[in-house]
């Protein structure tokens, strides 16, 4: 089992920045492709981004395609979302998730999660 713990959420005006952080522990880190989902209040948890065990592959919801970008760095056991020109909607809980199966955009296939981090973007 690995354990992810989020951070870097908080309160920024639209079409301002945040970074969030995704710190794992417990087995390899490596072994799993990692993705970051959101749920914003009495709704779905919905995919945001996704990346391989490898880095190399990335996957985005259209709703944050050419906004957001996933990355990680196994040697830190991190993954980060980079969020740009945040917009309201964007206002949700954000959740880490680790998996070693597709796909990647179903929450259903992950077996770790994270305990979330709150992004709040006002207007």
């Amino acid at each position: 089992q690995v354990q992810l713990v989020e951070s870097g959420g908080g309160l920024v005006q639209a079409g301002g920045s945040l970074r969030l952080s995704c710190a794992a522990s417990g087995r390899t880190f490596s072994s799993y492709a990692m993705g970051w989902f959101r749920q914003a209040p009495g709704q779905e948890r919905d995919f945001v981004a996704a990346i391989s065990w490898g880095g190399k592959t990335t996957n985005y919801a259209d709703s944050v395609k050419g906004r957001f970008t996933i990355s990680r760095d196994n040697a830190k056991n991190a993954v980060y979302l980079q969020m740009n020109s945040l917009k309201p909607e964007d206002t949700a809980v954000y959740y880490c998730a680790a998996t070693t199966s597709g796909p990647w955009t179903l929450q259903t296939a992950y077996r770790s999660w994270g305990q979330g981090t709150q992004v709040t973007v006002s207007s």
